[in-house]
């Protein structure tokens, strides 16, 4: 997901209650940080989950380089 950062991956899962998405990031350090995960409702990811998970990733970044 380069939209949101770089070596940001996403995992997609479906079962019988529908499509979940967890987006995370495992190339920072010896840790997998998850940004974000959610439950699908359209085929295209909406821009307020984007958003977030980029937010969480600027963040995360700030953070690792104090």
């Amino acid at each position: 997901m380069t939209t949101i950062g770089r070596g940001v991956r996403e995992i997609r899962l479906r079962d019988a209650a529908g499509a979940f998405r967890i987006v995370y990031v495992a190339r920072l350090g010896d840790a997998i940080f998850v940004l974000h995960c959610f439950q699908k409702k359209s085929q295209a990811t909406g821009k307020p989950d984007i958003d977030l998970a980029t937010k969480r990733y600027r963040d995360l970044l700030k953070e690792i380089e104090r």
